[in-house]
């Protein structure tokens, strides 16, 4: 299997799981496996082409992300900056624990059956959270407090386990926190934004300079793949959280989880 076709497998299947509490992560160390596409340039491109997404959901977000315009007033200013601080505050955490125990996390999580068990029980926690009925403190990223976020960016952390889902770390960590479901997974999108420019960044000065033309080529496929199929499931998000809850997220998760506890058994992956 070509390497251009590999990235055009990976970018759609990273644009698909980046935004939605499935495990893009996850996804992509089993699809990787299927496709033969392993080894230290498959690590790094798996990181970089998650930048690819964040992009998306920076072009779909336009206006509120920035805090230039002539429309805007000095209180929606205030807003867009502060929505930047709480990202900031939020993804603390990530770069602490991340750098610390980077490769503890990868030698010990980045294999199938971790990516199984972590589906697995996203699952159940993202059944029984929608489950529950509680009505929000937060309805909105403004009314977030940054207390609040900074205990969700710890939360965050336990998406460097593949499998976990870091929209649904964040999503889950958010509504256990008293956010409603479109706050959360707002938030979820532009914390995503500061922690894989992070993320992709340390990658990219690690191996950047060592990569061929063709791995660079196959790395702009990827990337750009990801953006577009990204944009239109940030599209289908949000319209769809406004008359929808999770669990048929978490119903997949526990039955992708189960399917490969089973090819984990049967030593298929």
């Amino acid at each position: 299997m070509g390497i251009f076709f590999q990235a055009v497998i990976l970018g759609i299947v990273e644009g698909i799981t980046e935004f939605l509490p499935i495990s893009s992560t996850g996804h992509l160390i089993i699809v990787n496996r299927f496709i033969h596409f392993t080894g230290g340039f498959a690590e790094m491109f798996d990181i970089v082409i998650q930048l690819g997404a964040i992009l998306s959901v920076i072009v779909y977000f336009w206006n509120r992300l920035l805090p230039w315009g002539k429309n805007k007033t000095s209180e929606d200013k205030k807003t867009v900056w502060t929505t930047w601080a709480k990202a900031i505050v939020g993804v603390l955490p990530a770069l602490v624990i991340g750098a610390a125990f980077e490769h503890k996390i990868k030698a010990l999580f980045f294999n199938p059956t971790s990516v199984a068990v972590a589906l697995f029980v996203g699952g159940i926690l993202l059944i029984f959270i929608e489950s529950r009925k509680k009505t929000p403190v937060f309805n909105s990223i403004k009314d977030l407090t940054f207390r609040t976020v900074l205990a969700i960016g710890l939360i965050q952390c336990l998406s460097m386990i593949p499998g976990t889902s870091r929209s649904a770390a964040t999503i889950i960590g958010a509504m256990l926190l008293g956010a409603s479901r479109s706050a959360a997974v707002e938030f979820s999108f532009f914390l995503a934004i500061p922690t894989m420019i992070a993320a992709s960044g340390y990658s990219l000065l690690k191996t950047g300079a060592t990569l061929t033309t063709v791995e660079w080529q196959a790395l702009a496929v990827g990337f750009l793949v990801s953006f577009f199929v990204a944009w239109a499931v940030v599209a289908f998000l949000m319209n769809y959280i406004r008359k929808n809850d999770f669990k048929p997220f978490g119903y997949y998760r526990i039955v992708l989880g189960v399917v490969l506890i089973v090819l984990c058994i049967r030593h298929f992956l």
